[in-house]
């Protein structure tokens, strides 16, 4: 009797093992997407057909969830997840990646193009070297608040990864400097959104020698940058006719003068895109978001002739692009929408 019901257990066990190596490896993917990023891990640690499936096909994972020991995860995890096109290892608490770790990541994905290692202060310069020999093909690449990079570092990495397209520097402010926004200005010409806020070195040298070369630039942020004048904007206004959202938070030596540049670069923009189909045009809206606070220097008039020029540039409370926090002589600044007449409402 006991026999039987060992042979009928053996049985069902075998039947349930070969019905779950039967199941697609589509289905099985879709399961994994429904997932959380650490469950994903720890289902690659349940049987050696979850972990095949997840090493072969995984392209995506963030490790950001992990606050102990990432450099024991990251080298156990890189020989495996060998197909990665996007990692995050952002910090959210203390700093705990080191360059070895990195360099181990760089020799194993060699597929990477969005890598997210913002946060990690410890980080050196031969981080940069191994992401810039390990990953040529890298389009997004955020290293904000690693304050342990020199100029040095950046200005080989955009040597090597010539295809970014969103650089995020913000809080780098040892690594960026008028020599380093020259060779990423010489070098990574498809750049399309770069973030130098906090970054107290740039000057008005280093924003025109990265628009000379990168003047397909949608994004730029300033943040804080206080060293810039007027010269930057106006080099953005000439250079960047794709120009989408401009960031000149605590920018206090910004007057008028670029303000008006910015607006004329609207009228030359429209000379030069009349020629491209309909449905281009329509999505050409020019400046789309604005941020000006604390520029204390510009004036209601400039502004003003800013928005008139820019329509998609909003100052009413329902979406808000145009934002001038504490610059009291801009409360009389409105967008088009306020002059627009309210349309009646019919009765039912």
């Amino acid at each position: 009797m006991e026999g039987e019901k060992l042979m009928e257990s053996g049985a069902g066990e075998s039947r349930v093992k070969r019905e779950w190596e039967e199941i697609q490896l589509e289905l099985l993917m879709k399961i994994v997407s429904f997932m959380d990023d650490r469950t994903v891990i720890v289902a690659s640690g349940i049987c050696s057909r979850w972990r095949n499936v997840i090493c072969s096909e995984l392209t995506r994972i963030s490790l950001s969830w992990c606050t102990n020991n990432m450099n024991k995860l990251v080298l156990s995890l890189a020989p495996k997840l060998t197909k990665l096109r996007g990692l995050t290892l952002r910090q959210k608490f203390e700093p705990l990646l080191d360059d070895d770790t990195v360099e181990t990541i760089a020799n194993n994905c060699h597929d990477l193009e969005d890598l997210d290692l913002s946060r990690n202060s410890k980080l050196g310069d031969p981080s940069l070297s191994a992401l810039a020999r390990g990953w040529p093909n890298l389009t997004k690449l955020n290293i904000s608040d690693c304050s342990g990079f020199s100029d040095e570092g950046l200005e080989f990495v955009s040597s090597r990864c010539r295809k970014l397209k969103i650089l995020n520097l913000s809080g780098c402010g040892k690594a960026v400097t008028h020599k380093a926004l020259k060779a990423i200005g010489d070098n990574c010409r498809q750049l399309e959104l770069i973030n130098l806020g906090k970054c107290p070195r740039v000057d008005d040298a280093g924003v025109m020698s990265l628009v000379h070369g990168c003047s397909d630039l949608h994004v730029v942020d300033l943040d804080h940058c206080f060293e810039i004048t007027d010269e930057s904007v106006i080099a953005l206004a000439n250079n960047c006719l794709h120009l989408r959202s401009l960031n000149l938070y605590g920018c206090e030596n910004i007057t008028d003068r670029a303000m008006y540049a910015l607006a004329y670069s609207r009228v030359k923009n429209k000379d030069e895109v009349l020629w491209e189909p309909v449905k281009t045009r329509g999505e050409e809206e020019g400046l789309m978001n604005l941020n000006i606070s604390f520029c204390k220097a510009v004036t209601p008039h400039a502004v003003q002739a800013l928005c008139r020029s820019f329509p998609a540039l909003h100052t009413c409370s329902s979406r808000p692009s145009l934002i001038m926090h504490g610059c009291k002589k801009l409360t009389s600044v409105h967008c088009a929408c306020a002059s627009q007449p309210h349309r009646a409402v019919r009765p039912a």
